[in-house]
């Protein structure tokens, strides 16, 4: 069978940089691993694997590029370096950084030095009003940090003591394992990839180098911002270790219930309650908004329920280029604790009422009809 067009297999042009052709290699012998395929996957992802490794390998040498441009397939070996020792360096050096992602927890290093590892992310959840979501605002946080310990200077060994090569990797922090027909690079069980040894580690610190504290962060929290939303502080989190660098602190908000109004993305809702004399009659009305009072007209006969928009009157988002609007929904009110006096006139009115027919209830016709339908 003849073979695919090496370019093909990677997926990228033939003007692709070497950069490009190793990202391109690196990314589909991560996705076609055998280690990442198993059962009725494991033998097609292995051919795959295969195909991909020798087009890498071919192309990522530039006599062997240059022959293949000109004659194709013709102007190279194509069983060179497949399976065998010579072509395994140029595999294993573009193949390095993805053995640390897979066995090494996110470790980077040199080659035949130690692994470097990046610190944890750390979260913060932080709570604040609607009010400050909308407006924004400066906070102070404290969050843990980490210093050089004091009694051993960062060594992690006892006063008087010091640290040793480790043995079993012979100061790199990394051994050698065999995984299949490749090998593979692992950290250091013993020393944990540190490279040495702490006999006797130093009391006050366990051997870290480092103890915990607190220190006191300024933190900037956006206008607009919403319920769930992450702030990132870069470099806040963890230290990194043997050199690497520090985690991330994710600051998590949550915005308190807020008495009056309910948030929609960028719109505000909430219910203004209205007596029935206002609603029937109509009238103005007061209704509160973050930015202050506002003035609603209501018109006379308006029904529990009935929704008025103010325009404007909502939050203002992060990626919005405008506010969002108030909703007021009306709630109309039922006097209670009525004097004998004010039962009397009701009763009055509600007679009043039933003499001049639907016209005064505009629901009331169609829902009986509707009871007539449903229980006949």
């Amino acid at each position: 069978m003849s073979k695919r067009d090496y370019y093909e297999v990677l997926g990228v042009a033939k003007s692709a940089s070497d950069d490009d052709i190793k990202k391109a290699y690196r990314k589909l012998a991560m996705k076609f691993h055998p280690d990442r395929n198993q059962g009725e996957k494991a033998k097609e992802a292995e051919e795959k694997f295969k195909e991909v490794k020798e087009a890498y390998e071919m192309l990522s040498d530039s006599q062997k590029r240059a022959a293949y441009d000109q004659y194709g397939h013709a102007g190279v070996d194509p069983n060179r370096g497949m399976g065998g020792g010579e072509g395994f360096g140029g595999f294993a050096e573009a193949f390095g950084d993805i053995f640390g992602d897979m066995f090494n927890g996110g470790g980077r290093g040199g080659r035949g030095g130690r692994q470097v590892y990046r610190g944890n992310d750390l979260s913060y959840s932080m709570e604040i009003t609607l009010e400050e979501a909308a407006k924004g605002k400066d906070a102070q946080i404290r969050i843990p940090s980490w210093d050089s310990c004091d009694t051993c200077s960062g060594s992690g060994a006892k006063p008087g003591t010091s640290t040793k090569t480790c043995t079993t990797c012979n100061g790199m922090g990394t051994v050698q394992m065999r995984q299949g027909f490749f090998s593979v690079q692992q950290t250091c069980p013993h020393c944990r990839g540190t490279g040495k040894i702490i006999p006797e580690p130093c009391t006050s610190c366990g051997g870290q180098g480092k103890v915990k504290r607190q220190k006191t962060l300024e933190v900037k929290i956006p206008a607009g911002i919403d319920d769930g939303m992450r702030i990132r502080s870069a470099g806040n989190g963890e230290p990194g270790t043997n050199g690497g660098p520090a985690g991330d602190l994710y600051i998590e908000i949550r915005v308190k219930d807020h008495d009056i109004f309910e948030r929609d993305g960028d719109d505000l809702h909430c219910n203004v309650p209205v007596s029935f004399i206002t609603a029937a009659l109509g009238g103005e009305i007061e209704v509160p908004t973050l930015q202050g009072k506002a003035a609603i007209d209501i018109p006379e006969g308006t029904q529990a329920g009935k929704q008025f928009r103010l325009r404007g009157k909502g939050i203002k988002g992060i990626r919005s280029s405008y506010p969002g609007d108030l909703y007021c929904h009306i709630v109309v009110e039922t006097p209670v604790k009525l004097t004998e006096y004010q039962r009397k006139l009701l009763k009055d009115l509600d007679e009043s009422l039933k003499k001049g027919g639907s016209k005064h209830s505009p629901s009331g016709e169609s829902w009986t009809d509707r009871l007539k339908s449903f229980f006949s």
